[in-house]
């Protein structure tokens, strides 16, 4: 898991000098004819990537944008409108039934699909009518890491291209080089919390949640910490009620416009008692954990699960579990 895991400048570099063609045919097609409507179909990691590719849609082009449960195709058979539609497929091994199955049934009937994978002979690449090859290279251990990034890094790269952005693809192909220095950010001074604790509250909010949902998974996959993720603005919906003393809470608050709502809801926990681990900015009163910056704030939460992932791998060790072999789990998970 570590090892992939310092891959990941590597292969976000290798997919970019793989070129633009998937993404720009996809970009210059929607600019002149845009979908009605936008789909997402994935599970877990590759669907935190999804929730990310959504909100950059959502935030910077105005494209609503539904995460749609495989289920309603696999199993209500639902009267979804399919011409018109287009539906993004995210999945590392592109081999789960559920998800291929509603690719390709979105393909027959007029939706344009398009699969986001690391494995460009797999069932759902051959489902879908364009596949960006996500290029992370062979993945072996269990839990994600490396393709998962390349996942994030493929979702930006179709949002700058439909936009038209310049800076925004100039900060991608600057990316590799972020991500390197996240790699060698020191996370280390959360070890010994996180591997005491019992349970975890991971927070963030716009870019930062599917981060947050990431990191929260890791944890429960490789460490056996029951860690749950909320949005900056939701947990004061209620889960702010688990707050007591001593609880843990990991809060990602990479710059952005919720940067300083995260911030304050930081602070206003730590008075409550609790243990905060503040993931932010060099210079973010109150850090404890430094957020390499990226050329463009809406690529930091890349920076900041890059640094997150040997962090979970170390908890792993210290609590006595060993990552590369997490209980009950395969590298493969067919879902109907």
């Amino acid at each position: 898991m570590l090892e992939e895991a310092l891959e990941a400048p590597e292969a976000v570099a290798q997919q970019l000098a793989a070129g633009d063609a998937p993404v720009a045919g996809l970009a210059a097609r929607w600019r002149v004819t845009p979908p009605q409507r936008l789909f997402t179909v994935a599970r877990g990691s590759s669907d935190h990537a999804a929730h990310f590719t959504a909100y950059l849609l959502m935030s910077r082009l105005g494209k609503p944008v539904t995460s749609l449960p495989p289920s309603l195709v696999t199993l209500e058979h639902a009267p979804l409108p399919r011409a018109g539609s287009a539906v993004l497929a995210f999945s590392q091994s592109g081999r789960s039934p559920d998800l291929v199955e509603a690719t390709r049934w979105f393909a027959e009937g007029g939706a344009e699909t398009v699969a986001f994978v690391n494995d460009v002979g797999s069932p759902l690449a051959a489902s879908a009518g364009t596949v960006v090859d996500l290029h992370a290279g062979d993945e072996r251990s269990v839990a994600a890491t490396k393709s998962f990034i390349a996942q994030l890094a493929a979702g930006a790269r179709l949002v700058a291209a439909w936009q038209a952005d310049t800076a925004f693809t100039d900060a991608l192909r600057s990316l590799p080089e972020s991500l390197a220095a996240a790699a060698r950010a020191d996370w280390s001074s959360a070890v010994d919390v996180l591997s005491r604790a019992q349970r975890l509250l991971v927070i963030g909010r716009g870019t930062g949640l599917a981060i947050a949902q990431e990191a929260a998974l890791k944890l429960k996959e490789v460490a056996d910490l029951h860690a749950e993720a909320f949005s900056g603005a939701e947990v004061l919906h209620g889960p702010q009620a688990l707050v007591h003393d001593g609880q843990p809470v990991l809060v990602f608050a990479p710059r952005g416009p919720a940067h300083a709502g995260l911030t304050a809801l930081a602070e206003t926990l730590a008075q409550r008692g609790a243990r905060v681990l503040l993931a932010a900015p060099t210079g973010t009163p109150g850090a404890t954990l430094a957020i390499a910056a990226s050329r463009e704030p809406a690529l930091d939460a890349l920076c900041a699960i890059q640094s997150f992932y040997p962090l979970a791998e170390a908890v792993a060790r210290a609590r006595g579990l060993d990552p590369d072999r997490p209980r009950h789990l395969a590298k493969v998970t067919l879902t109907l």
